[in-house]
């Protein structure tokens, strides 16, 4: 479904900007609460816990993220989860967002109806508050939707990217590639997950996969240091297998390169237990994989066989083609 129209009456232009927000606010039901603690002052008022703060933000772009062949719906599901996946990648648990539109004045009413039902549901299938955000107007063919997840720690401890050592191991939760045969928006963040991760003390790091693994590993290695993986050990999902039917690459290339997994990848400390690590996670999460990908060693130590990230890339934001 295209996200703009050709009909005037059927426009976001038709309504104009107040309508439009009161629209909003109906399509986002209970998700948003009155103000001052949702729409309709200056800022929202988000209560503290007195815990420590988690703050994110990520964007859908029509064009980028999404095109016709996505359902709004989904694309209104995509801009939280992606969200509520870094949340996720910290250990935390989310708590209220805001979202800011930039839309051309063709933009379908309907569409943005269908969109918003499916923030809302997310909104209410996480606990997330819709608690404010802005409309403007974009140029003609251009539709952005912006997000801004506020978050807290879900226990004694978040998790960063930063901590490997030498030695450290090397997971991954679930399979990688292909995302762009749907996995890009049919995906369900790690909150859960992350959340008990935290609580355990062989994690050291944390991350979540959005722009590759081949990308995003380097995030969480120490200077001095490189993944040691070998190919047999990454988890690659069937969808990265179909789309090296078609693209003639190898499935590794899409499993290390596509991005858009949402993911956990975790480091577990060197000293740690791994047979009871996996083990407790067996019995937490039986439906969910959790692989170990290899261990951090120097860059003089890189063992014969192991796969050689500099030959791979992820997504890079402003690459010149």
């Amino acid at each position: 479904m295209s996200p703009f129209t050709r009909i005037p009456a059927e426009a976001a232009a038709a309504l104009g900007e107040k309508r439009l927000i009161v629209e909003i606010k109906r399509w986002l039901g209970k998700t948003s609460p009155p103000a001052p603690f949702g729409i309709g002052d200056d800022c929202a008022v988000v209560p503290s816990s007195g815990r420590a703060m988690l703050i994110t933000t990520d964007p859908v772009i029509y064009g980028l993220h999404f095109d016709d062949s996505v359902p709004a719906r989904a694309v209104g599901a995509k801009l939280l989860k992606r969200n509520l996946s870094d949340i996720a990648a910290m250990g935390g648990r989310p708590v209220a967002a805001v979202v800011s539109l930039a839309l051309a004045a063709n933009t379908s009413v309907a569409w943005l109806h269908e969109f918003y039902l499916g923030l809302a549901a997310t909104a209410r299938k996480y606990k997330v508050s819709i608690v404010g955000g802005d409309i403007t107007q974009s140029p003609t063919g251009f539709l952005g939707a912006f997000l801004t997840l506020h978050g807290e720690a879900a226990g004694k401890r978040i998790i960063s990217r930063s901590g490997a050592m030498p030695g450290d191991r090397i997971y991954v939760t679930g399979t990688l590639g292909g995302s762009l045969l749907g996995g890009h928006y049919r995906f369900t963040p790690r909150l859960v997950e992350g959340t008990w991760l935290a609580q355990r003390q062989e994690v050291c790091a944390m991350m979540d996969v959005s722009d590759g693994l081949a990308k995003d590993l380097h995030s969480l290695t120490p200077a001095g240091l490189t993944p040691a993986m070998r190919e047999s050990a990454v988890p690659i999902s069937a969808a990265a297998r179909r789309c090296a039917m078609q693209t003639k690459q190898t499935p590794l290339f899409h499993a290390l390169g596509d991005g858009e997994d949402y993911e956990l990848l975790i480091v577990v400390c060197y000293r740690a237990d791994c047979t009871k690590f996996e083990q407790a996670w067996q019995r937490r999460f039986p439906r969910l994989r959790l692989t170990q990908l290899g261990t951090f060693v120097r860059r003089d130590q890189l063992p014969e066989g192991a796969i050689q990230l500099a030959n791979f890339s992820g997504y890079e934001h402003l690459k010149l083609d």
